[in-house]
């Protein structure tokens, strides 16, 4: 892939670039070995690799310049704004959406923040494209000061882009380089933006997590639907669920799963993707998912993690190691933080493992390995 803005020296974001994609995933898939070299694997599987370029459905936009010339990208260590409307990581369609973007900013008054005089309205516009070609678009303001102005822009922006069905208005007052606030005003009546990876109907909401290469992530999904579903298991929890797009891939009508998130928003998606299942022996709920766990006294037959990068910890281990669930799925975007979670678990051998390559030029990868306690 060439990238003009990664020869100017002015993004870096794709570190590995100048690497051929087939050696990028030689020393991904070396590095997972070196990680797991203490233990022993009975099966690696071979990696799912990604397209090069046009894979991501997520544009976090820093939106600087000036109301009548906004920049859309992001800010250089020099302070210098960089415009990313035509990296190559992004969609064609993108680019449209980019393009009424522009105009709109200044038909708004959306006067673009200024990180060092802590000055201006808009400080990121949050893009989502669903498979489907639909889009969710959030603008993130300082303030509701300017609120009013951009609602009564919006019918020209919805003229313009028929596929947008989700705009909000994100708060975040604080002058730090935090990316959204916990206030979310919605300015069309729909909330969610739907999904559907292979047969599996999925929501997104403003606030919840979603992967960021489709394709790579169906994969996935369809990979443990596939692993889960070659052992008989019965009762499964799936433990920092997000959106549900594990659980619901391998539950079936006769299985008991209980899926696990800290976010609300997340959950509310997962529980409407199950109803439109008719998945009646599914619960979902928003709490901790290690204090759910290790408040109760027994395990399901499997326990499927996707935590964030830190893993999930001694305290979870621990309380896996007592209960001794037959099997664990751990799907992990840090090999590494997984990898010494696997040492705390050494009533348990590693099955299998494969890598999928969900961040292309970059050392960034999700890896899912099939966890079997020992006999």
């Amino acid at each position: 892939m060439h990238c003009a803005l990664y020869d100017a020296n002015r993004c870096r974001s794709c570190q590995w670039l100048e690497k051929s994609y087939p050696q990028q995933i030689d020393d991904k898939q070396s590095l997972l070995q070196q990680l797991l070299a203490d233990h022993p694997v009975a099966e690696w599987r071979a990696p799912v690799l990604s397209a090069q370029q046009a894979f991501r459905n997520k544009a976090k936009m820093v939106v600087s310049g000036s109301v009548e010339r906004p920049v859309l990208g992001l800010l250089h260590a020099d302070g210098e704004a960089v415009d990313l409307i035509d990296c190559p990581l992004y969609p064609a369609s993108f680019r449209t959406v980019f393009a009424a973007l522009i105009p709109f900013i200044a038909r708004a008054g959306l006067t673009p923040y200024h990180v060092a005089r802590r000055r201006g309205e808009l400080k990121f516009v949050l893009l989502t494209e669903s498979t489907r070609g639909e889009l969710m678009l959030r603008f993130v303001l300082r303030s509701e000061q300017k609120l009013t102005q951009l609602q009564a822009a919006l019918p020209w922006l919805q003229a313009e882009l028929p596929q947008l069905k989700v705009i909000t208005a994100n708060i975040q007052p604080v002058p730090m380089a935090i990316l959204e606030g916990k206030e979310e005003i919605f300015l069309t009546a729909q909330h969610a933006l739907a999904e559907q990876l292979n047969d599996v109907p999925l929501s997104i909401r403003p606030q919840s997590f979603f992967q960021t290469n489709a394709p790579v992530a169906a994969q996935l999904y369809q990979t443990a639907r596939e692993w889960v579903r070659a052992l008989p298991v019965e009762s499964m929890w799936d433990l920092f669920c997000g959106v549900g797009g594990f659980g619901l891939h391998c539950a079936t009508p006769q299985m008991r799963l209980t899926g696990i998130e800290i976010s609300a928003e997340a959950i509310a998606c997962a529980q409407q993707s199950a109803q439109a299942m008719g998945l009646h022996q599914v619960n979902f709920a928003a709490l901790d998912s290690t204090q759910f766990a290790t408040g109760n006294d027994s395990a399901p037959q499997l326990v499927l993690v996707n935590p964030p990068r830190r893993g999930i910890g001694e305290t979870l281990c621990q309380w896996l190691s007592e209960m001794a669930p037959p099997w664990i799925l751990y799907s992990s975007c840090n090999a590494r933080s997984m990898a010494e979670d696997i040492a705390r678990l050494p009533d348990y051998a590693v099955q299998r493992v494969q890598l999928f390559d969900m961040f292309p030029h970059t050392a960034h990868y999700e890896v899912l390995t099939l966890l079997e306690r020992k006999s």
